[in-house]
């Protein structure tokens, strides 16, 4: 699997350098995915703009991903995703679960605005 990761204080990007997201990338991706969580990063920027196809064994590395930053209290926000890619998230209803934005600079952007709401949660109490 190509892909170049980005590490920031607040978040992590990820660019997915591979035309398809199937059942050859998913297992390394889902393991990625785990490994970045465990090393205690829990806001993740994927960045999908190279992928031109995915499958359902694609949707359920997003899954993962999605619940890795969920249950660390944390954002999974995907971007660059081409029309095949939106359709196929669109169809499967999980553009309602998901986090979709159009580039990596509203992603980011989405990041640091769930980060000031949880510091103003914490002050709040």
């Amino acid at each position: 699997m190509k892909f170049t990761i980005d590490k920031h204080e607040k978040y992590i990007l990820v660019k997915l350098n591979e035309s398809k997201l199937n059942s050859l990338v998913t297992p390394q991706l889902k393991s990625e995915l785990i490994l970045i969580n465990t090393e205690g990063q829990r806001n993740i920027v994927l960045d999908l703009s190279q992928v031109k196809f995915a499958d359902s064994s694609g949707l359920s590395s997003l899954l993962v991903g999605h619940r890795l930053c969920k249950n660390s209290k944390g954002v999974f926000i995907l971007t660059g995703l081409s029309d095949a890619v939106s359709r196929l998230i669109t169809i499967s209803q999980l553009d309602n679960v998901l986090s979709i934005v159009p580039t990596s600079e509203e992603a980011i952007d989405l990041v640091f605005m769930e980060e000031i709401e949880k510091e103003l949660k914490k002050e709040a109490k």
